[in-house]
């Protein structure tokens, strides 16, 4: 049956979900339905927001003495702010994004793309997206989200790297950390740049993957068995603190004149020469090649060559590039190792 109205599509779409509201989720719980609902999710909400835009657009807000439309929205529907801005933000998005905007509407896309796209259309970026979007927007319908950002922020790199080395110092200096005692105990928060950030994160899981281990050889010895999750001394939450207090404790007993331990940058040049951009953390963020010159300083470097034939070249560790390139071809001298498939995982790597 046709549908003739705004109020005759959502009384339908109602019916639907009270459909599903009044049954056992066990009845739609099958893969093929939980697509369907993310699909339809998906749709819902850029239907939303295409409405938020043109409801911000007519004012039919201000009639109730609201301000702004997102504070008429905040203060009716109960939605955060921070929601209703980003509902409108998406809306108002839309006509300068085409093709993400249908793939959107499909249901092809969600919000969360939507943002990335949003965040990488720049005055200085914006020609370059009208071309690169039909390929951007394949990317978010083909791969999982953290690789979709992955490649959107390769292509904000070369579409304007100077931007993206100034937003990475950016970050870099807003990053912060704090602890501070409440009735409860300690209560804080940290926010660092992704290098910094990938550091105190590698050593933090290092730790609790150690204590891990810890209790699950309690617990095995303890019951006889092989545990289960339950069985162990501690929680997830709990052991990620521990791992923290650990930290603290294994800085305070280092021993004077220890070696502080130093990154580690692998340079890859592929073959031929930059085939592909480089430039991302060992546990897969995408940084800016300018976002590593604080590092410069303390960072240990190796350079890893792609070869025709899937062989690289690593070099050893220097504070300082040094050697010529090395042929796939010529005898292994010495001070370089041949690995056979790919480079071995560094901290950061950058080409």
């Amino acid at each position: 049956m046709e549908i003739r109205s705004a109020d005759e599509a959502i009384a339908r779409m109602s019916e639907g979900l009270d459909w599903l509201a009044e049954h056992d989720s066990s009845l739609f719980c099958d893969g093929d339905s939980i697509k369907a609902l993310e699909r339809q999710g998906s749709r819902l909400e850029c239907a939303k927001a295409r409405a938020v835009c043109s409801f911000d657009q007519w004012k039919e807000w201000g009639a109730d003495g609201a301000l702004t439309a997102t504070a008429w929205i905040d203060t009716t529907c109960h939605v955060p702010k921070k929601e209703a801005r980003a509902q409108l933000r998406r809306g108002k998005a839309l006509p300068g994004l085409p093709l993400a905007a249908a793939a959107w509407a499909t249901g092809d896309i969600g919000a969360a793309q939507i943002d990335v796209l949003v965040k990488a259309k720049r005055p200085v970026t914006e020609d370059a997206l009208a071309g690169a979007e039909a390929y951007l927007v394949q990317a978010g319908i083909d791969m999982k989200f953290g690789s979709f950002c992955g490649v959107v922020a390769y292509w904000e790199q070369m579409a304007d790297q100077d931007g993206t080395d100034e937003a990475a110092l950016a970050r870099q200096a807003r990053r912060d950390a704090y602890l501070v005692p409440s009735p409860d105990g300690y209560v804080g928060q940290m926010n660092f740049d992704v290098i910094g950030g990938a550091i105190v994160a590698k050593e933090h899981k290092r730790i609790a993957q150690e204590l891990f281990e810890a209790d699950w050889a309690e617990a095995k010895e303890r019951l006889g068995r092989d545990p289960h999750v339950d069985d162990l001394a501690r929680t997830p939450a709990q052991r990620r603190a521990d791992a923290m207090i650990e930290m603290a404790v294994r800085s305070a007993s280092t021993p004077a004149g220890a070696r502080r331990p130093e990154p580690l940058f692998s340079v890859l040049i592929d073959y031929p020469t930059l085939f592909g951009r480089v430039s991302q953390l060992e546990q897969g963020p995408v940084v800016a090649p300018g976002s590593l010159l604080s590092w410069l300083d303390t960072a240990l470097f190796e350079r890893i060559i792609f070869g025709p034939d899937k062989r690289a070249e690593c070099s050893e560790t220097s504070r300082f590039f040094t050697g010529v390139f090395i042929s796939p071809l010529a005898r292994t001298p010495a001070g370089v190792k041949m690995v056979s498939g790919g480079p071995a995982t560094p901290l950061v790597s950058w080409s």
